[in-house]
């Protein structure tokens, strides 16, 4: 196994997902698999490592029945867990490194495990809603599989999977990164939402505008506007649309090449694990005919001629050659809307229409695209204009001299160096960095199992062993950190360069005064 990689046809990294609720009798132990990689391992591997998993829970639970387990430190091996849903575990098992620094940071993996199940929730509903309405387990499991398969190519580097490592220690996942922009771009921007919100006539809509991979505005929930944003910049944006084009943001990896020359594997192995699940699940009252949507496969979407993103992921109507609508789920309010997208040059828009509001179905759609195009049309070309002036191109947020990463927690955003910049430094500043988020993740997870409300600050200066400064910074729900390769060898310098950056750019957040 290459340095933080996992060869897709060896053991350097599992994942399954499972129902404590189910396959608690002899003889039905396969039931509570719901999806499990690498899916040709033999069922008794499979079963030996859900067992385990199952085991870790329990005995965790004697000692934190409220703390449901994150992780385990075994010799070889981590075992990162998410309860995704009430008994319903995700659990991920990777091959420790064969030298001493750690590669992983174990809440980056837990982060990909929260995310695909919370992309899965916005297209399919929750998992044990759908064992409740299907309980031999095939549909959830015929859902999953593909699902879950799809996700997992965008970490496809070769014929390789790269989970986050060290060299991603400045990305946070699970955040959204927004677009800066001046007072006037903003009245447009806003007079634009406006527009579109009233397409639908009295129906009550919701709607997102990016502008490139970056989020401009939102109408939606916090929760909502994370998936919908790590979505729309995995397959709607302009490089997401493009073939081949390669991405500064961290939520794209590898390359199409990739894709095309591995992703057989990955599809390889989801038919096997379809293949085997279907041949177990022989129940009477089963229905092969579902549709199963796919949301996550490359080039599935494309731009029509009228400048709406169209797909056949939906499928078509009965006995007709139109193609269903996109439809997700909105997490706060629990309702189903259609995803409208539309794309201008570096602009695209979604529109959010409740399908409890479409009397009329694909005809009630498109009268409400047709009202986009009549009514939005202009303001769409002057936001896009004004958006692509003040757009300072891939490294408009690069700092000279400076490697960083800005969370601010409260509100789910984030901002970082370009990855070509991060990619500059040293392994070695990498890998204190990964320690030091370690250490930083370690202490808020201390916090929270204390049950203190607001977390203490925070202020960490190491030197590494190439002499860079890494540098964490937490306060008040926002955190900076921080890589100076080129820094003085002074603390003070140190400092010094950290009170410029949060004076300029934060705000004074982090200042000491």
């Amino acid at each position: 196994m290459g340095l933080a990689s996992a060869n897709t046809s060896s053991e350097g990294m599992q994942l399954c997902v499972f129902d404590l609720r189910r396959g608690q009798l002899e003889g039905q132990e396969l039931d509570k698999i719901l999806f499990f990689f690498p899916a040709d391992l033999p069922f008794s591997t499979q079963l030996s490592v859900i067992g385990l998993s199952e085991g870790l829970i329990t005995f965790t639970r004697i000692f934190s029945p409220e703390a449901a387990c994150e992780v385990i430190e075994a010799e070889r091996h981590s075992h990162v867990f998410y309860e995704a849903e009430p008994d319903i575990w995700m659990v991920m098992v990777v091959e420790k490194s064969k030298g001493l620094e750690v590669i992983w940071r174990i809440d980056a993996l837990r982060e990909v495990l929260k995310e695909v199940h919370s992309l899965f929730m916005m297209f399919n509903g929750s998992i044990r809603a759908m064992l409740e309405r299907e309980p031999s387990g095939g549909v959830i499991r015929s859902h999953l599989y593909p699902f879950i398969m799809d996700y997992l190519s965008d970490f496809l580097v070769g014929k390789k999977l790269q989970l986050p490592s060290f060299r991603d220690c400045l990305t946070e996942r699970g955040t959204v990164q927004m677009l800066t922009v001046g007072r006037e771009a903003a009245i447009e921007v806003q007079s634009l939402v406006r527009v579109l919100e009233s397409c639908a006539g009295a129906t009550p809509c919701h709607s997102l505008i990016f502008f490139q991979d970056l989020l401009v505005s939102t109408t939606v929930s916090p929760d909502d506007t994370i998936n919908l944003f790590t979505y729309a910049v995995l397959r709607l944006t302009p490089r997401a649309l493009s073939s081949g084009a390669s991405s500064w943001s961290y939520l794209r990896k590898g390359s199409t090449a990739s894709h095309v020359a591995a992703g057989s594997t990955l599809a390889q192995s989801a038919s096997v694990s379809e293949h085997l699940y279907r041949s177990h699940d022989n129940s009477p009252g089963r229905d092969d005919s579902y549709h199963v949507k796919r949301p996550l496969q490359h080039d599935k979407w494309a731009k029509g001629k009228d400048g709406f993103l169209v797909t056949d992921i939906w499928g078509a109507e009965i006995g007709s050659s139109v193609t269903v609508s996109p439809t997700i789920w909105l997490r706060q309010t629990e309702e189903r809307v259609y995803l409208c997208a539309y794309q201008y040059k570096g602009l695209t828009l979604i529109l959010l229409i409740p399908v409890s509001s479409i009397l009329n179905g694909e005809q009630g759609v498109s009268l409400v695209k047709q009202q986009v195009l009549e009514n939005a049309s202009l303001k769409m070309l002057k936001v896009e204009e004004k958006l692509s002036k003040g757009w300072g191109g891939e490294n408009a947020y690069h700092v000279s001299g400076y490697r960083y990463l800005l969370v601010d927690d409260d509100r789910n955003i984030s901002r970082a160096s370009p990855p070509v910049k991060v990619a500059t430094l040293t392994k070695e500043s990498l890998l204190a960095m990964n320690k030091l988020r370690e250490e930083v993740d370690l202490e808020k997870s201390r916090a929270k199992r204390n049950g203190v409300d607001q977390e203490k600050d925070l202020e960490i200066c190491i030197r590494a062993k190439n002499n860079a400064w890494v540098i964490a910074h937490t306060t008040r729900g926002k955190e900076l950190y921080m890589v100076l390769e080129k820094a003085n060898e002074t603390l003070l310098y140190a400092s010094d360069a950290v009170e410029k950056f949060s004076n300029r750019y934060c705000g004074g957040t982090f200042s000491l005064d």
